[in-house]
């Protein structure tokens, strides 16, 4: 096997490691399921960093280690949804009492003693708990600012890590994501994405973020609001933008149907 047919087995296993984890996530409706979920995803962000790493000693195409640097895009991405779903969960167990909080829980037959479970029986740590609600509170104040900070990261060739995620969505929360950055200073090897590939990043991520917001419950909400605007006046502007949005969305699908 050549060693681009190696390269190309290597991301076709990577995207089938990341889309079971997004469909594991999809499917959790436990804690337990969720923290599953989550395990997954940790794992496809931990081989695609090494796929990427490894693609780059090998001095591989530039397209190659962009590729692997998307699919550890996507696992950070739903790791930071299962996060954020373990912290809502985690935080409604401790309001009803089935958690152990600070002072004690409101279960205990006992009262000098804490039957309830603690943190480490949901199989999560202090520190991790911190970190689903940073998560969370990032995006329940700016929704889509993980997505927004990781296509940040990959418009501007650098890695999306968790480190910088972390840091990302914090500033963000408080300050707003800045819509420009520049180069980073730290990497004077730095090579901005060509036009092409910074069109392709924005074709791919308008797609991704419409499929993951086009939830059944969404998409009905979206129907009854279009049977409601038509009696509003300039539905027809929006009858014509859909028509041209279809348009462009099934030449791009005739471009890997070709």
């Amino acid at each position: 096997m050549t060693g681009s047919a190696v390269v190309m087995t290597e991301l076709k296993d990577l995207r089938g490691l990341v889309d079971r984890a997004a469909q594991s996530l999809a499917d959790a409706r436990t804690s337990a399921e969720i923290l599953d979920a989550r395990e997954m995803a940790g794992i496809a962000y931990d081989v695609a960093k090494r796929v990427a790493r490894l693609r780059r000693a090998k001095d591989a195409h530039d397209a190659l280690i962009s590729a692997a640097h998307r699919a550890q895009a996507h696992a950070l991405e739903i790791e930071s949804k299962a996060k954020h779903r373990l912290a809502d969960e985690y935080d409604g167990a401790q309001q009803r009492g089935e958690i152990q909080r600070h002072g004690g829980d409101r279960v205990s037959k006992v009262s000098a003693e804490n039957l309830a479970p603690t943190v480490s029986d949901m199989g999560l740590t202090r520190k991790e708990v911190h970190d689903a609600r940073v998560i969370r509170d990032a995006e329940n104040k700016q929704p889509g600012i993980v997505r927004r900070a990781l296509d940040a990261r990959l418009e501007h060739g650098e890695e999306p890590t968790r480190t910088a995620l972390r840091k990302m969505v914090t500033v963000a929360a408080m300050r707003g994501l800045r819509p420009q950055r520049s180069p980073s200073r730290r990497n004077p090897l730095y090579v901005p994405p060509t036009s092409e590939q910074a069109a392709w990043q924005h074709v791919t991520g308008t797609f991704r973020s419409f499929a993951e917001w086009a939830s059944e419950a969404n998409l009905a909400l979206a129907r009854a609001g279009m049977l409601e605007a038509q009696n509003v006046p300039f539905h027809d502007l929006d009858v014509r933008a859909i028509a041209q949005g279809s348009a462009v969305f099934i030449t791009i699908k005739e471009w890997f149907d070709a």
